[in-house]
């Protein structure tokens, strides 16, 4: 740490420009993110955005009514929260002393290593290049579903998705902050629309009025409840993605820790009030069924009886920009996990630099949007094989990748949590820590379990048989990434030891690197 400064080192202060006191005056402006770009609403709005409020009520919740048959899902938002708050605890406490757009490795390197922060980094860089990608094919269906509806035009769906990967290529490419407007005010629409309808829910409720039953404990039985957790997990992704900006926040001791435990709070009570709204708009007896007619047409339904056919045409509309500014989301962090990747050499050079312009991570992002488009393309040509399926762009990219990364950001969370504990024991600090070391065991357990019953359930969450290759392939991936990065890893540390020292420091590294290379040192 610089002293007298509440900056980490290698990272610009707010009032500090030109880089005078970071590694920008020694490795050039290009290697580092501009500082102090985002506060505490801008980090928010970011954040929150790639929970993508509305696709979940919309998307998420029915079909977990509908192919589970949990009407306690509002309880089993409310018990996620719990789990994640726990997480939150150890891993807000590590915001305050790691600084790195690398966050999950970064933590898991300080905290177990350099090579099991180069697996980390490989897990992370997968799982959120897969939710990304498949959210493209959702959105691209929704957008050739509207076109067909409102203007009577056929467009194949891998058409607005291609236009979309171009517009977030644009905006990745600006300012952090211009991102975070862009973020906000779609987020804001998102959650300004759900709040009406769960209103609308409650003053004209089924038969059954309003009823408590999703809450009670007695809804969760049965076998699909664990499968059901690993889906209503899936919507909270985007939470922890808080310290990937913390080297372009002001105040990131405070700020990044602040952020996390507002989102968690914000998403698990959110959530568990729509999805309990939508159960008191078809009655806790009827929920289930809707769902399994309706499906992802449920949401719409209800509100078009309640508030209209113009407020539901309305939603449709947000339903994709919701899609939109988590695409956005995913891409910006996607971009700073390969550039803060590039700066440590488990990367080329070339995605260690920014845009000099704007700041942005620019060789990350043009990184993420070539895989997008191959990702994009490979599944049209797939898919046109199959007598122009209109869903299976949403079987199967969307499916698929968002279950993928769901996957990744379990694991990584639970190996981040493990890295906590050994992190503060090895600094002597597991005392003066001790119920935040306790919160992280904890959450580590719970982190565990789901994930367990993720593997073992993927084939009902990619809708393939038992027997089906998928249901060990597709997880296999993310194993396999995280090999990958740990061989890798341990090469590094064979072959080039100082490289691998530098696994997780960030801007750290560069400083140390500067002051023991100056005159005198």
């Amino acid at each position: 740490m610089a002293t007298g400064s509440s900056t980490p080192s290698g990272t610009r202060s707010p009032g500090d420009p030109a880089g005078a006191t970071g590694i920008s005056t020694y490795k050039g402006q290009e290697q580092a993110l501009r500082a102090g770009r985002l506060g505490t609403a801008g980090l928010l709005l970011s954040v929150l955005a790639a929970t993508g409020p509305l696709m979940v009520v919309a998307g998420v919740m029915p079909t977990t009514y509908g192919v589970m048959g949990i009407v306690g899902q509002p309880l089993l938002f409310l018990i996620l929260g719990v789990v994640l708050a726990l997480f939150s605890l150890g891993y807000a406490e590590m915001s305050r002393h790691v600084h790195n757009a690398g966050a999950f490795y970064a933590y898991i390197s300080r905290g177990l290593g350099g090579t099991a922060g180069a697996g980390a980094a490989l897990v992370a860089l997968v799982a959120y290049s897969a939710l990304q990608a498949g959210l493209y094919g959702l959105l691209g269906f929704e957008v050739s579903g509207l076109l067909q509806t409102y203007f009577e035009v056929e467009v194949a769906w891998w058409v607005p998705a291609l236009v979309a990967v171009a517009v977030v290529a644009v905006l990745a490419w600006m300012k952090i902050d211009l991102n975070a407007r862009v973020l906000g005010v779609l987020l804001l629409i998102e959650v300004a629309l759900v709040v009406i309808f769960d209103i609308a829910a409650v003053v004209d409720p089924a038969k059954e009025g309003l009823s408590l039953h999703a809450f009670n404990p007695d809804t969760l039985t049965g076998a699909g409840v664990a499968t059901s957790l690993c889906f209503c997990i899936a919507a909270f992704t985007g939470f922890e993605q808080a310290p990937v900006y913390a080297e372009e926040t002001s105040r990131p001791q405070v700020v990044v820790a602040r952020v996390m435990f507002f989102a968690v709070g914000f998403v698990a009570v959110f959530f568990a009030l729509s999805s309990w709204a939508l159960t008191v708009a078809a009655g806790p007896s009827g929920i289930v069924p809707a769902a399994q007619e309706q499906s992802a047409g449920l949401l719409f339904g209800l509100t078009e009886s309640r508030l209209g056919g113009t407020f539901t045409d309305v939603l449709h509309v947000l339903f994709v920009t919701g899609m939109f500014a988590a695409i956005l989301s995913f891409h910006n962090v996607v971009a700073r996990y390969a550039f803060a990747m590039g700066r440590e050499g488990l990367l080329p050079a070339a995605f260690g630099r920014t845009n000099t312009s704007t700041g942005a991570p620019g060789t990350g992002s043009l990184l993420q949007t070539v895989v997008s488009v191959v990702v994009v393309i490979g599944f049209a040509v797939a898919d046109d094989g199959k007598a122009g399926d209109p869903t299976a762009p949403v079987l199967h990219l969307f499916t698929w990748g968002g279950n993928i990364g769901a996957l990744g950001v379990i694991l990584l969370m639970a190996t981040a949590s493990v890295a906590v504990i050994v992190f503060f024991a090895r600094r002597g600090a597991a005392r003066a820590q001790a119920w935040r070391i306790a919160a992280s065991a904890l959450a580590a357990v719970g982190l565990l379990v789901i994930a367990g019953y993720t593997v073992k359930d993927f084939d009902v969450l990619v809708g393939a048989g038992p027997d089906s290759a998928l249901s060990w392939a597709l997880p296999g991936i993310i194993f396999l990434a995280a090999v990958i990065g740990v061989v890798y890893g341990a090469i590094l540390r064979a072959r080039n030891p100082a490289a691998h020292a530098r696994i997780g420091l960030g801007n750290e590294a560069f400083q140390l690197e500067k002051a023991s290379s100056s005159p005198g040192a």
